[in-house]
């Protein structure tokens, strides 16, 4: 089992900046796939963006240019630098993770974390 346990979210003004953080520990036996997906009240949870192994990113196209994606092998972690945040950015921010051997994965999630964007 792998537990995620992101941190990070807030209450933020439109225009700042929050950091999420997620740490997966427990019995990892490798990390594939990480992402971020984030859920708005009354909306379907959606990927906000995603990181390989080897560094490869993706992002959805509302947040391009302003949030990024990255993570530490070494320490098991996921992070989501959000700038420029908007008031449409308010959700539930989820950390999604694919751990196991590289033909056999499971998918873990998180508890969730809180961004609210509001002045």
């Amino acid at each position: 089992q792998v537990q995620l346990v992101e941190s990070g979210g807030g209450l933020v003004q439109p225009g700042g900046s929050l950091r999420l953080s997620c740490v997966a520990s427990g019995s990892i036996i490798s990390i594939y796939r990480m992402g971020w997906y984030r859920q708005a009240p009354g909306k379907q949870r959606e990927l906000v963006a995603s990181i390989t192994s080897g560094g490869s990113t993706n992002y959805i196209d509302s947040v391009k240019g302003r949030f990024t994606i990255s993570r530490d092998n070494a320490k098991n972690m996921v992070y989501l630098q959000m700038n420029s945040l908007k008031p449409e950015d308010t959700a539930v921010y989820y950390c999604n993770v694919d751990e196991g051997h590289v033909t056999l994965t499971t998918e873990y999630w998180g508890q969730g974390t809180q961004v609210t964007v509001s002045s």
